[in-house]
């Protein structure tokens, strides 16, 4: 795959650091990138070209190398090398897509940088253009030092629905880059060290009944009736994990959890709904299947709703497809990503959480990942998301000292 940057020389730049800079100065640099990644609405279901587009420009001017990985006709993945092209490179691994804002009340602009009392609002500033902006705002710095080992920056799509878009760029990395020590995927984790998260698996059940008169319900079949019989047992299963399931300390809560999240069906209360969609998912612990949960709730409809549903109509069913499987990632006290993030932070202890990230995709292909990144996951997905600036400031900090690292032999 061809190469994606042009060779020249460095354009100008603001250094991070420097004698004319009491201290960090990347702050605005990084809020300036911010704005304009803020300012492209990467919603999942729209295209990202036009952020890898600017992405890839940006870092062409200081002669920094781009692969893009397509990902579809109007989504594709970035991959950047800063550095020599040899093993043990350092990857930060960033997504460019963020949640809706259908129906969410802003009080400004979501796509639209706002700075006010500290904070940086709009959307995807936690979760996690911050992240890649400080990446971005440290690039030039990270091309004029003499690095050891490369560090490479590793933009994906569709991380929001399935952790989809990163597994061609996986795929990419594991034959074209040389073995790499560490990932630090950059999901807003208030700069904390994160070793190990939940997996997800998200899955659609559709029911199919007959419609009929609702004063007829002996000739249809009511798809919600067995939709919620269905639902019921995702629930009471739920309730299991949490009265007797297995534990693992250190996640909130430590438990696998099930949850229904949307429930479509019936067109007026007086047809029987012939069909009725929902979508479900399961949170495991690390390391832990899922499949007997699926199992489980097949069971029901295979043994018990679709034979009742069937002696009124052999067309009547239940189907269900799975979205996404996305999976955990396991504690690993010995992880270079572990230790590394570790020092970059200056912290002595690691944390758990209930959400999923691609480092579990990096660790199942063989990069040490660990999770740690600007922003907090409370102000993710919400109206009025926002980072604090602080949280930059010490993102930058993480990246100056690993960029020292690299530096070294």
């Amino acid at each position: 795959m061809p190469e994606r940057a042009l060779r020249g020389e460095p354009a100008r730049y603001k250094p991070p650091w420097g004698k004319e800079g009491k201290g960090l100065r990347t702050e605005m640099n990084t809020l300036e990138l911010l704005e304009k990644l803020v300012a492209f609405d990467t919603v999942s279901r729209n295209s990202n070209l036009a952020l890898i587009a600017f992405v890839e420009e940006y870092l062409a001017r200081f002669g920094i190398p781009t692969w893009r990985i397509d990902f579809g006709p109007d989504k594709a993945n970035l991959l950047a090398r800063i550095g020599p092209e040899t093993a043990g490179g350092l990857v930060l691994s960033g997504h460019t897509d963020v949640v809706p804002v259908d129906g969410q009340e802003w009080t400004s602009d979501p796509f639209a940088l706002r700075v006010a009392d500290g904070r940086a609002y709009g959307r995807g500033t936690a979760d996690m253009k911050g992240f890649i902006a400080c990446a971005l705002a440290m690039a030039p710095w990270f091309a004029s030092v003499d690095l050891k080992r490369p560090i490479w920056l590793a933009l994906s799509c569709d991380e929001e629905v399935g952790c989809t878009g990163v597994r061609p760029l996986l795929k990419w990395m594991k034959a074209n880059v040389p073995p790499v020590q560490a990932v630090f995927v950059g999901e807003p984790t208030g700069m904390e060290v994160v070793s190990a998260h939940k997996g997800i698996t998200v899955l659609r059940t559709s029911v199919t009944g007959l419609e009929a008169h609702a004063s007829c319900t002996h000739l249809g079949v009511n798809a919600i009736h067995a939709a919620a019989r269905l639902m019921t047992e995702i629930a009471q299963i739920a309730w299991e994990e949490q009265q007797e399931g297995a534990r693992e300390p250190g996640f909130n809560p430590p438990w696998r959890t099930l949850s229904v999240g949307i429930v479509e069906g019936g067109i007026a209360k007086n047809i029987i709904p012939r069909s009725c969609v929902f979508e479900w998912e399961i949170r495991s612990l690390p390391g832990q299947a899922a499949e007997d949960v699926i199992a489980r709730v097949e069971n029901l409809a295979r043994e018990e709703l679709e034979p009742q549903m069937r002696q009124v109509s052999a067309a009547a069913g239940i189907s269900t497809r799975m979205l996404a499987d996305v999976p955990g990632l396991r504690d690993s006290s010995d992880s270079p990503a572990v230790r590394l993030a570790l020092q970059f932070t200056g912290r002595n202890a690691t944390g758990r959480a209930a959400y999923a990230t691609e480092a579990g995709l990096f660790a199942n292909h063989g990069m040490p990942a660990v999770v740690c990144g600007p922003g907090h996951i409370e102000q993710a997905h919400k109206p009025d998301e926002f980072v604090e600036i602080s949280q930059l400031k010490k993102c930058v900090a993480f990246l100056r000292r690993l960029g020292e690292y690299a530096e070294e032999k």
